[in-house]
């Protein structure tokens, strides 16, 4: 049997492999631990092997040094013009000091989601619902630039701050979608009426050149009738007959217009056309005289 003396140094080599052990402290790559003494902050172990007075010395937290992921949820904020928009963000920090990070805020990671959560609302706020839809990079660097000085007194880096989604809130939605629907219809309507409008123009504009070239064929035709007529009347005592002849064809042409106008509905002929031209020659010869 093991004797009591035995039986002791058994115990205290015990307590000593475990004491020795408990005074070692092997730091991962990308952590750092906090240690305290006795319940103030004693030393920040880094990476690799690490000693420390056991039971005197306790390990408070492991902090990480690597990159952090920080998912900011949906929230409803209203803008300038009183529109409900629903937005959210993801947030990238890095502790640069870990003792900071520990004892200068409670909850680091809660403090920063609440903080960017707020500093959003406040910008947003400040904006139009167009502004805020359009204007997403604009929006990311100003929450940047607004919280980098409040986590830098907790030992934190933002590396970088997205907004995933800049949506209207469904009632927003449907207003908007009745809007642009309106917005089209007003377009479409606007369009017909200017092809009409441009179809009316052109419809004038071709009136009024077939009116100006008809009166210009109607004063050409004047003008030549006249000429004829003064012809006529030059020689209408020496060969009766031809101007007879011409007055009487002329007086024809325009019986046959009168009858083909819309307006016409009877065409009454001379009983002697013969004599109606004689006397016509008659008044020419008269007035010559």
């Amino acid at each position: 049997m093991m004797g009591p003396s035995l039986s002791i140094a058994v115990v205290l080599l015990v307590a000593v492999v475990v004491t020795l052990l408990a005074g070692i402290k092997i730091v991962p790559q990308g952590e750092e631990w906090i240690v305290e003494r006795l319940g103030k902050f004693r030393a920040t172990l880094k990476p690799g092997l690490n000693i420390i007075i056991p039971y005197l010395d306790r390990v408070r937290a492991k902090m990480t040094t690597r990159d952090i992921i920080l998912d900011v949820s949906k929230q409803e904020v209203i803008t300038r013009d009183n529109a409900v928009i629903i937005t959210n963000a993801v947030s990238f920090i890095k502790i640069t000091d870990p003792k900071k990070a520990l004892y200068g805020v409670e909850d680091f990671k809660l403090a920063i989601q609440n903080l960017i959560m707020t500093t959003l609302r406040s910008i947003i706020g400040e904006m139009t619902l167009d502004q805020a839809l359009s204007n997403r990079e604009m929006i990311k660097a100003r929450l940047k630039e607004q919280i980098v000085d409040d986590v830098a007194d907790w030992g934190i880096t933002v590396k970088t701050v997205e907004i995933q989604d800049i949506t209207p809130s469904p009632s927003m939605q449907a207003a908007m979608e009745q809007q642009a629907a309106a917005e089209r219809e007003r377009r479409a309507v606007e369009t017909r009426a200017e092809g009409e409008k441009n179809a009316m123009i052109l419809v004038a504009d071709g009136k009024l050149e077939a009116a100006k070239r008809e009166a210009q064929a109607q004063v050409k035709l004047a003008e030549a009738s006249a000429e004829a007529i003064e012809m006529i009347g030059k020689s209408v005592g020496e060969r009766e007959l031809p101007a007879m002849f011409l007055l009487g064809d002329r007086y024809l042409e325009a019986l046959k217009a009168l009858g083909e106008s819309e307006n016409s509905k009877f065409v009454v002929y001379p009983a002697d056309l013969q004599q109606a031209i004689a006397g016509l020659m008659g008044n020419l010869g008269m007035k010559k005289g």
